[in-house]
């Protein structure tokens, strides 16, 4: 009595809810509306197809999923903005194609992509959370009319948990609803311990997993004397080219492809050869038609294919290679080969060396003392006068070969400076100056100048900054475009222009990345911000009227400043200088 008694309080325990079995849809959808209207809110059905209106029948509310995904989408938004907001704009400043520090547009990006990763997170957590998932079993499916759910029959289930629940009534009512069959549901009773070979198995795949990671943490604290071992070979060793790099594809070894000769790209034909050289042509026909001939032939596409024919007897060649001479080196080898190696053989015994070597290492105990002494005795008169009478002859060829190498060198600088002197270059900018085009300029200086020279023309850009503070040796300071050697006057814009196009020094060339119309505008631009640094050689006249005395009494301030700090610093270093003369004297 007692055991079936324990046995029935076990069976309630473990009582999860009850389950009702329906033939046909209708009937299931009266019993979910009897249930719902009956003030059951636990409920659940199970269907073997998609039922339309039977979330409201059953009186489901609506998931709060969505807000968990709007919540992480929101998240990873702010998360983003913020990071690339503190990166880029106050802890790393950057300028990045002219780009402000803080610029959204160029946020959205990440900003996207961190938005849809957390909220694809909190959906997929969030559907698990409320799904109570994951679960191992479910106790309905210990009821073994259940499997019929996929088939033919449709069930509604009331939870044990509901606050309304009273199992007799449950039963009454599901029963009421037309169903045959009314089963309680009991929570399987089966161990929850997990079966000691899936255990062990799981283990020993933990512990492998582990191999993988201590490896690499390894790898990355010690050092190894073998190659480094390519997992992904393709990726570490990929064809492409980048750029400034050597090729074996092209005959000219490079991998950037320079424009093609006798083609001008779209949209840029509608411009002379003045407006895309910055020089004088026709002046440059007279002074140098050899070089104006050239200069047109780049840029004109070639009438005939004559070239071509004149190359191909350039590749007939070969058959000079078939002619070599493999059958005399074949002849003369093996007579050389032999006494080479015999010679060797009797001129190299290690009879002889040795021999030298043995009273080498004999002597020096005996004589090193004798031999050092005087040595270091004897150098200092040695090297004086013999130095500067024997050797007169030697260093008089030795100094007069750099001499000579230097005086040519400077000559074909002054000749190339003379060339470039001599260069026709235009005077005036051929691109009309108006304000659009002036802000052209400013965009395309501060896009690709400003990064070196500054926004300022001074020289002092993020780029140049860098190089001063890790102190990089073969970095050359960015010229300043205010420089008086680069006024108009002794720099024309046509030979700005051309150093725009083809580069200086370590300034690479931007013909290929900017428009001859753009260039012209950076110029343009550049003579502005010339004009902007030495305001004082255009006077006041430059200046609207109104504003002439306001800007008398500003730069009346600043030369008082200028003044007054430069008394502090001259009053500060007297007083150091007349304490530093007095220290001593105590």
């Amino acid at each position: 009595m007692k055991d079936r008694t324990m046995a029935v309080n076990k069976e309630k325990t473990n009582l999860k809810g009850v389950t009702a079995e329906f033939d046909s849809v209708d009937t299931l959808m009266a019993a979910c509306r009897r249930v719902r209207d009956a003030g059951y809110l636990k409920t659940d059905a199970f269907t073997p197809f998609p039922v339309h209106g039977i979330d409201k029948a059953l009186g489901i509310k609506p998931t709060v999923l969505p807000w968990i995904s709007f919540a992480g989408g929101l998240t990873g938004c702010t998360i983003a903005l913020a990071m690339e907001i503190w990166m880029n704009g106050i802890n790393y400043q950057y300028i990045i194609s002219g780009k402000p520090m803080i610029s959204l547009p160029a946020f959205i990006p990440v900003a996207f992509e961190l938005t849809i990763l957390l909220a694809a997170f909190g959906s997929f957590f969030g559907m698990l959370a409320l799904n109570k998932l994951p679960r191992f079993s479910n106790p309905i499916f210990t009821n073994p009319r259940f499997d019929r759910s996929t088939d033919d029959r449709f069930f509604l289930y009331v939870d044990a948990e509901d606050g309304r629940y009273d199992h007799a009534g449950v039963r009454t009512l599901l029963s009421d609803c037309g169903s045959e069959y009314v089963e309680d549901v009991i929570e399987d009773d089966s161990s929850n311990l997990i079966p000691k070979p899936v255990f062990y198995v799981l283990t020993a795949l933990a512990i492998v997993a582990l191999v993988p990671p201590i490896i690499l943490a390894k790898m990355r604290v010690t050092t190894s004397g073998t190659p480094r071992f390519h997992i992904f070979y393709d990726m570490d060793f990929s064809p492409a080219k980048e750029a400034q790099t050597k090729t074996t594809l092209f005959s000219d070894g490079r991998s950037m492809r320079p424009d093609v000769p006798g083609t001008v790209a779209r949209g840029q034909l509608n411009y002379g050869l003045d407006f895309n050289t910055g020089i004088d042509m026709e002046a440059l026909s007279i002074i140098d038609p050899q070089r104006a001939d050239q200069l047109v032939s780049l840029l004109q596409a070639p009438d005939d294919g004559e070239p071509a024919a004149e190359e191909k007897p350039a590749k007939e060649a070969p058959p000079a290679e078939e002619k070599p001479a493999e059958e005399k080196p074949a002849e003369e080898k093996p007579a050389d080969d032999k006494p080479a190696d015999e010679k060797p053989a009797e001129e190299k015994p290690a009879d002889d060396k040795p021999a030298d070597e043995k009273p080498a290492d004999e002597k020096p105990a005996e004589e090193m003392k004798a031999e050092e002494k005087p040595a270091a005795e004897e150098k200092p008169a040695a090297e004086t006068k013999p130095v500067e009478e024997a050797k007169p002859a030697e260093e008089m060829k030795a100094d007069a070969a750099p001499a000579v190498v230097a005086e040519e060198a400077k000559a074909a600088v002054e000749e190339v400076a003379a060339a470039a002197d001599a260069t026709p270059w235009l005077t005036a900018n051929p691109l009309e100056e108006t304000a659009a085009n002036m802000k052209r300029g400013q965009m395309q200086f501060n896009i690709y100048c400003a990064v070196c020279h500054g926004r300022d023309g001074s020289g002092s850009g993020l780029v140049a900054l860098r190089a001063q503070k890790i102190l990089a040796a073969t970095w050359v300071p960015p010229t300043r475009l205010y420089n008086e050697d680069l006024n108009s006057k002794d720099y024309p814009d046509g030979k700005l222009f051309n150093t725009i196009t083809h580069g200086i020094r370590k300034m690479p060339g931007y013909g290929a990345q900017i428009t001859a119309q753009d260039r012209w505008a950076i110029v343009a631009y550049v003579r502005a911000l010339q004009l902007s640094r030495n305001a004082d050689s255009l006077g006041l006249e430059s200046v609207p009227a109104p504003r002439r005395a306001e800007l008398k009494k500003l730069q009346a301030d600043v030369q008082q400043q200028l003044e007054e700090e430069a008394k502090k610093a001259a009053d500060a270093a007297a007083a150091a200088d007349a304490k530093k003369s007095a220290e001593p004297a105590a």
